[in-house]
């Protein structure tokens, strides 16, 4: 029986992957930060008979991340597919936000995915075995306001997913990095206003985001994407998700840097037309 550490599983993309690779007879080890809260995932194990098991860890922590590990591999020997999920997002404008903000979302994000990373490699090295899928996003590629902070952690995982794979691939390790569009999950729908902030841009991405999840994309699309990686053998490194991934990462390619700034700094009659126009989505 295969196994499978996935991160970040009490709701949404980690919670539908770690059900998605019980369904498919994986034996899954799905951690999170507060597992006492996670009793309607515990039913479904149950109901279902999914051999899933629930562990403490904060990625955030490296003696979490150790103990939690550690624990696993002693009970279980090796893990054959690790997927780094957990994430968080915090926006804002650069000059309004925290640095506490901007310090916690590469914590979670990008050392967050190395501290599981690092833990597992050694035994993943030694069976010369393994598959590491890293759940970043279309913000991996496109930065923009009120995302800066997100947008960084990813471009951050981007770039040390792609590095590793280079280093890893002798040893019969594959990575793969999964880059979702807009997902209808709950970090999704929290991209809010902030009404006292001086820049328009946090107004007009909660509006963006709202419209496109009015034809919602669920994050169970995701969870078979990453089986579908985990299954397939493939070593195709990068992995676009959901029907607007792939052609706004496009529509970003087919810019200037300069037109995309500007673009983003327009008014927001222009901008806001601009949107319906090229999206069709009504963003006000």
């Amino acid at each position: 029986m295969k196994t499978a550490l996935i991160t970040g599983t009490s709701k949404g993309i980690g919670l539908e992957t770690a059900l998605t690779f019980g369904r498919a007879g994986y034996k899954v080890f799905a951690t999170m930060h507060n597992p006492e809260a996670a009793s309607d995932f515990k039913q479904k194990i149950k109901n279902e008979s999914l051999d899933i098991t629930i562990s403490k860890m904060d990625v955030d922590s490296d003696a979490s991340v150790k103990k939690c590990m550690d624990d696993i591999l002693q009970k279980h020997g090796s893990i054959d597919v690790l997927v780094n999920n957990a994430g968080i997002e915090r926006h804002g404008s650069i000059e309004e936000m925290s640095m506490d903000d901007f310090q916690s979302v590469m914590n979670t994000n990008y050392l967050g995915v190395l501290r599981c990373t690092k833990a597992l490699l050694p035994h993943m090295r030694k069976n010369k075995n393994g598959c590491i899928i890293n759940v970043a996003s279309i913000s991996g590629h496109i930065a923009n306001s009120p995302l800066g902070a997100y947008a960084a952690s990813k471009f951050a995982l981007e770039a040390i997913s792609e590095a590793l794979a280079q280093e890893v691939k002798t040893f019969n390790i594959r990575v793969a990095i999964v880059e979702p569009g807009i997902i209808n999950t709950e970090m999704a729908a929290d991209i809010s206003v902030n009404g006292n902030s001086i820049y328009p841009h946090s107004k007009r991405q909660a509006g963006l985001f709202k419209a496109a999840l009015k034809t919602p994309t669920p994050p169970s699309l995701v969870a078979v994407k990453i089986l579908e990686i985990s299954d397939s053998k493939t070593w195709k490194l990068r992995h676009p998700v959901g029907p607007d991934a792939e052609p706004f990462m496009a529509w970003r390619a087919s810019l200037t840097d300069e037109q995309w700034v500007d673009w983003n700094a327009a008014s927001d009659e222009d901008w806001y037309k601009s949107v319906e126009q090229d999206f069709g989505l009504n963003a006000r």
